[in-house]
């Protein structure tokens, strides 16, 4: 098919200073559906080129970010109301970002006025399940939780397959005591200070070696946590290349489905083991059951365990949460689009 494809964010590392958690994985997942067969015009603004100034991906795919060409299936990843950012700030002025009102017109276009098959990847379950747009026969949504909502199916964050493949040879080469930080966070502060209290902040205050990496702007709670501000992508990547373990800090509303984000993936595939807790939806999919806490004090008795395993057997932790990973490998997500999508299946 021509898929038109809806993104705000980067194929590449981009810039710092904005928060997009799809430049881990969104460049493979584009690929993969090339590969697949499928053309794709990317009908947002080019940001790799216009902000980052990285021309490289021009190469494989096309922008179009003015007009609506011909498409056969119009795939958003979904935007939604950003007071600040995206409404309440006039288009042209400083602050302002074109995503949603561009995603308006996609969908006045595509959606309502033509009939275009329309797939909405909701990431971070911001469209509401009595939304008007959901009951429309052209309409299909899918969530990136291990148990979507009513009216979803599942599409995880995908993980490319070269990935995994490098984990699992770091994971046989590497011992406990190559990782100098104990514990790590990557990701920003929104809607997670329960759970950083608890999961983090007071584990923190006997686990020395302890890194934030991502905004956080109220942090007066937790003077003892040593804040390392938003990174840029790569470097905080290089964070969890040394850290031994990171802890799934989520909001309730992903708890709920076991929506994970990228995190996990990242934190795994450069060999940070995540501790995920019970209180997560399907827990036991995303993590060892070893590395499942249900209280803050669990957190550094893991960190302890771990520090204190024979090599073999941290290596074969590693292997197993690599193993996890595998049902999120860009072609078995690819094969959950044809199972559950009725489009990819007539095609």
């Amino acid at each position: 098919m021509n898929i038109g494809y809806s993104f705000w964010g980067f194929l590449g590392e981009g810039i710092t200073d904005t928060p997009d958690g799809g430049r881990g994985h969104r460049y493979a997942w584009l690929r993969e559906l090339a590969r697949q067969g499928h053309t794709i015009v990317n009908l947002q603004q080019d940001r790799d080129a216009t902000e980052a100034h990285d021309l490289s991906f021009q190469a494989f795919f096309e922008w179009d970010c003015a007009s609506t060409p011909s498409i056969d299936l119009l795939f958003l990843e979904w935007r939604w109301p950003i007071p600040g950012r995206n409404v309440g700030i006039a288009c042209g002025e400083p602050g302002h970002t074109c995503d949603l009102h561009r995603q308006d017109e996609l969908l006045k276009s595509y959606t309502y006025r033509r009939g275009t098959p329309t797939l909405i990847w909701d990431k971070d379950l911001r469209l509401p399940l009595n939304s008007p747009i959901r009951r429309l026969p052209n309409v299909q949504v899918a969530e990136t939780a291990w148990r979507p909502r009513v009216g979803s199916f599942r599409l995880q964050i995908p993980v490319s397959q070269d990935a995994l493949t490098q984990a699992r040879y770091r994971a046989k080469e590497e011992r406990p005591e190559d990782r100098d930080i104990s514990l790590l966070y990557v990701g920003n502060q929104y809607e997670r200070d329960d759970r950083f209290n608890e999961y983090f902040a007071i584990p923190a205050l006997t686990t020395p070696h302890h890194y934030v990496v991502g905004k956080w702007t109220q942090t007066s709670n937790w003077p003892w946590v040593t804040f390392q501000g938003r990174r840029a992508f790569r470097e905080s990547m290089q964070f969890y290349e040394r850290a031994l373990a990171t802890v799934a800090l989520l909001p309730p509303r992903y708890e709920k489905v076991g929506q994970t984000t990228q995190r996990v993936a990242e934190a795994v595939t450069r060999g940070c083991v995540a501790l995920v807790p019970r209180s997560v939806a399907s827990a036991d999919r995303i993590t060892p059951p070893e590395l499942l806490v249900s209280r803050g004090a669990a957190v550094n008795e893991r960190i302890a365990k771990i520090r204190a395993m024979p090599v073999l057997d941290y290596q074969d932790l590693r292997l197993r949460a690599i193993d996890l990973l595998e049902p999120l490998q860009t072609a078995v997500q690819y094969q959950n689009l044809v199972e559950n999508c009725r489009w990819f299946s007539d095609g």
